[in-house]
């Protein structure tokens, strides 16, 4: 049975779920792909997952938490799966290009190189965020490009992390 609660952040009420003890869910409320019918999740939380993801996220949000610490269980296909694994390898601080991403993937199926907008749909259909930092992915410029829960919180999200944008960050 899949748990919910609503998380308060500095960027907006969050939306989690958790099935089992992973957190499967974690999206602003009205984001791009958050789920819409959450009467079928029992509101549970003060769920240990729950407890856990508020913890880490204030000291995220504080600037005392650089790499989240959770059970994770994102539900996707393999190729979206693929892609939420390498965007979980993106320090804090650190930006990457659709691109490269795709680069990566390829090198890692030994395979034909995915196109770069297929990276982007899997990375905007990132059923966790933040704690998947599909905020940290930018154009192939350096330039912000598309975020489910919007420019302004992915702007903040670098900026807490100190991210430098910067074209040459994103090759």
């Amino acid at each position: 049975m899949k748990r919910g609660c609503s998380i308060r952040t500095p960027l907006g009420d969050m939306i989690a779920l958790a099935e089992q003890d992973a957190l499967c869910g974690l999206w602003f409320v009205g984001q791009k792909h958050a789920p819409e019918n959450s009467g079928e999740w029992l509101r549970d939380p003060d769920h240990p997952v729950f407890t856990e993801l508020r913890r880490q996220l204030e000291a995220y949000f504080a600037g005392t938490l650089r790499e989240f610490d959770l059970a994770l269980a994102p539900q996707g296909t393999p190729f979206q799966l693929a892609v939420w694994s390498l965007l979980r390898a993106i320090p804090a601080g650190e930006i990457t290009s659709y691109g490269a991403l795709a680069r990566q993937l390829a090198m890692q199926r030994e395979g034909r190189l995915p196109a770069a907008q297929a990276v982007g749909g899997a990375v905007g259909r990132n059923p966790i965020s933040i704690v998947i930092p599909c905020h940290r992915v930018v154009g192939a410029d350096g330039s912000l490009t598309g975020y489910a829960g919007g420019l302004d919180r992915k702007t903040a999200l670098l900026a807490l992390e100190k991210a430098g944008i910067l074209p040459t960050a994103a090759a």
